[in-house]
């Protein structure tokens, strides 16, 4: 049985994570405010930040920029994107 949440990105309630995505609070807090759903699109563009930005996930400043977007992400606010960068359309 899928549990739900009231999703902090998408202001509606959708399911949920299975288990807290992160150690600490943090990961409890996404795991209470946070769907499935954003979370997999947090995922994609956290991949996509890493890649064109060329971060290094052993370096604390690159860590920490990313915890502000994830932060950012959920919470609607604006989130970096990588230059040029098109997301693909539908057709």
């Amino acid at each position: 049985m899928s549990r739900t949440v009231h999703c902090s990105r998408y202001k509606q309630d959708l399911p949920g994570l299975e288990k807290p995505p992160l150690p600490g609070p943090s990961g409890e807090k996404i795991y209470n405010e946070v769907s499935q759903r954003a979370w997999d699109e947090w995922q994609e563009l956290q991949t996509m930040l890493i890649n064109e930005k060329h971060l290094s996930l052993i370096d604390p400043d690159a860590r920490s920029y990313l915890s502000d977007q994830r932060r950012r992400f959920f919470n609607n606010e604006p989130v970096d994107r990588a230059e040029g960068f098109v997301p693909s359309g539908d057709g």
